[in-house]
């Protein structure tokens, strides 16, 4: 174990920031669509698999 404190409010105590690729994956709205879709793909398959 260290013994090295970390002060509150000092940039260790704050989460990273998001690179520009994140910020923008996130926000763009076909990216998220296409991953809505691929998603929904996935539990229709596992539903419709669960049932037969």
């Amino acid at each position: 174990m260290s013994n090295r404190t970390i002060t509150p409010y000092s940039e260790e105590s704050y989460p990273p920031v998001p690179t520009k690729g994140t910020r923008f994956w996130r926000s763009c709205v076909i990216w998220q669509a296409t991953r809505f879709f691929i998603l929904n793909l996935k539990i229709i398959r596992i539903v419709v698999g669960g049932h037969s």
